[in-house]
């Protein structure tokens, strides 16, 4: 037993089709936006630094190693 498909399905077909389409571009264009700045976001952070070494203190004469 078979069923004929009616112009209202076909119209009914493409529309659905056409919100589906358009809704999958925005979203992907969302998620790509969003993941862009999560990266910036990375990028312009500032690793924390470490303290920064000491010199030693110079002498102004220097030790004689023989005794």
């Amino acid at each position: 037993m078979g069923t004929s498909l009616t112009p209202e399905f076909w119209e009914r077909f493409a529309v659905l089709l056409a919100l589906g389409a358009g809704l999958t571009c925005v979203l992907a264009a969302w998620f790509d936006d969003f993941a862009v700045r999560l990266l910036r976001r990375r990028v312009h952070r500032t690793p924390p630094q470490a303290p920064t070494p000491r010199r030693p203190e110079r002498h102004s004469h220097r030790v004689s190693v023989h005794s």
